[in-house]
């Protein structure tokens, strides 16, 4: 798998700890370049691109359980709306426990490898969008990238 710097969202980028919620988090990509959209191109109908979204640094919650989901999303300016953004793609509820360990999403996990959807109406901008049901998340930082060949990856039961 190679990196594009480029097509990188989040690298080591710590979750917004906030109430329960919606918040945009890491760099977006601007899909548009000196006035021509990207699109058909790196996002069109030619190239398949996958989303790929890795744990850094264990994800926990302040008190009790919750859940945590990551968005892909484009909007029309680049602090993409919470509420109004395009949903292109969105991964489950991952399960997040209290401060102990032993409850956290573990550093190293995978997230997601999933292609985005092709020859789609892209806005302009395109980023991740955490999603925080519940109970504010006490720590933990993404990964957050777009790739063309993701490594060898496989999801098994009991993972």
């Amino acid at each position: 798998m190679i990196l594009d710097a480029r097509a990188e969202f989040c690298d080591a980028v710590a979750l917004n700890t906030g109430a329960a919620g919606t918040y945009l988090v890491g760099d977006q990509i601007d899909l548009m370049i000196a006035g021509q959209k990207l699109t058909p191109g790196p996002i069109g109908a030619t190239d398949v691109l996958y989303l790929v979204i890795t744990v850094d640094t264990g994800i926990k919650v302040a008190s009790s359980t919750g859940t945590v989901t990551f968005q892909l999303a484009s909007d029309d300016t680049a602090s993409i709306s919470t509420s109004t953004a395009t949903i292109h793609a969105q991964t489950p509820a991952f399960a997040t426990s209290t401060t102990s360990d032993a409850g956290a999403l573990k550093p190293g996990a995978v997230l997601a490898v999933m292609e985005i959807p092709r020859a789609f109406n892209y806005e302009r901008y395109l980023g991740i969008l955490q999603i925080t049901g519940s109970t504010a998340v006490s720590a933990g930082k993404i990964n957050a990238f777009l790739v063309k060949d993701p490594a060898l990856w496989a999801a098994y039961a009991q993972g």
